[in-house]
């Protein structure tokens, strides 16, 4: 009978399980690169190309892209439920809207993918483990105490408040690639939009674009209203 050394062979299995934990961790990194930089509209050979695993590897974790994308955004999703959790603890409901709004605006701006994912989340319920029919009421009540103090203007509903954040985001996705913070900038303008002409404004701490600047922006985002100048 061959000699069997137990001390080398027996540690394999564990030793698969931790080579497959970490495939898994770096699947998982670089899907939330790509997403954050790239949006949604990436596949998993991209994935697994800037994890530096195979394909056939990230297809045994995830049969298909979306189930990796519910894997990448189930955190981003509760952090929304919790922060409009704190919007309706803050002492001040205006305070309380505004953290909201910057919270939203702020991933928003900064995530390609989870401003995709959150236009998509009431499609499939569940499939994020907090769907946005548990986040609308939150975010509708964020709203009512708002309005019921008197610090926003008679009309606005939760609604108009999705609404404009989408809106801010795709003003910060025309000039990313001119300023990367100018979202600030324009999440004021939509706050003071919407705050009671009695209170105070938002500070503009961002500065406009100049003209130069707007034609550079258009320029890098081509479209069929803006195609790309040769």
């Amino acid at each position: 009978m061959p000699d069997v050394n137990l001390a080398t062979t027996a540690p394999r299995p564990r030793r698969l399980r931790v080579d497959a934990a970490r495939n898994q961790q770096r699947i998982v990194d670089a899907a939330r690169e790509l997403f954050a930089d790239r949006g949604l509209d990436i596949t998993l050979d991209d994935v697994a190309e800037r994890a530096g695993v195979g394909v056939g590897t990230v297809y045994r974790r995830f049969a298909n892209k979306r189930e990796l994308v519910a894997e990448v955004f189930a955190g981003h999703i509760r952090e929304f439920a919790e922060a409009t959790e704190e919007a309706l603890a803050a002492e001040d409901p205006w305070d309380g809207l505004v953290r909201l709004f910057e919270y939203a605006c702020r991933r928003m701006a900064t995530n390609r993918g989870f401003s995709e994912v959150m236009l998509e989340l009431g499609d499939e319920p569940g499939r994020f483990g907090c769907p946005r029919d548990e986040i609308g009421p939150a975010v509708a009540a964020v709203m009512d105490r708002a309005r019921e103090a008197g610090v926003v203007q008679p009309g606005i509903e939760a609604t108009d408040l999705f609404a404009l954040i989408y809106m801010v985001d795709s003003l910060a996705e025309f000039a990313r690639p001119i300023d990367s913070d100018i979202w600030r900038r324009y999440m004021a303008i939509t706050l003071n939009g919407i705050r009671a002409t009695s209170s105070p404004p938002q500070p503009l701490t961002v500065n406009a674009l100049s003209l130069a600047e707007v034609e550079r922006a258009k320029a890098a985002k081509p479209g069929p209203f803006c195609p790309r100048r040769r």
